[in-house]
């Protein structure tokens, strides 16, 4: 892990806004299409003008997926002003909600391989 001061600006500004997005998110938002809604990551633009806040929906369907990320996407511009509120942030950075896919990609990936060994496709090898 790198140490606070080792890290470069949108790198910094990226972890404050995870951990705040994912209070205001959790504890403030009333929206119940939200309820099930995690933070997973967000990574800032060099010039520290967007966000792209990666979300999961904890066993949501697709279409409670779709209209979570559309219930987001409206309350984005409050989230925006509590985290400039809340860390002190001049300006803070455009919010853009999107679904996080690695861990449904991690599953498909582990899906497969069982598969295969299943198959006798796929063998390990321990050399």
């Amino acid at each position: 892990m790198l140490l606070l001061f080792e890290m470069k600006r949108p790198e910094r500004l990226a972890e404050a806004l995870k951990e705040e997005i994912s209070e205001v998110v959790g504890f403030e938002l009333e929206d119940p299409r939200v309820e099930a809604v995690t933070v997973t990551d967000v990574t800032v633009s060099d010039d520290l003008r967007d966000a792209k806040v990666y979300v999961v929906v904890e066993g949501g369907t697709e279409e409670e997926t779709r209209k979570a990320l559309t219930a987001l996407q409206h309350a984005a511009t409050y989230v925006r002003q509590q985290v400039a509120m809340n860390l002190s942030l001049r300006f803070a950075p455009h919010i853009h909600f999107v679904r996080d896919t690695a861990e449904e990609n991690a599953a498909r990936v582990g899906q497969l391989l069982n598969e295969m060994s299943a198959k006798g496709e796929f063998e390990e090898s321990m050399e």
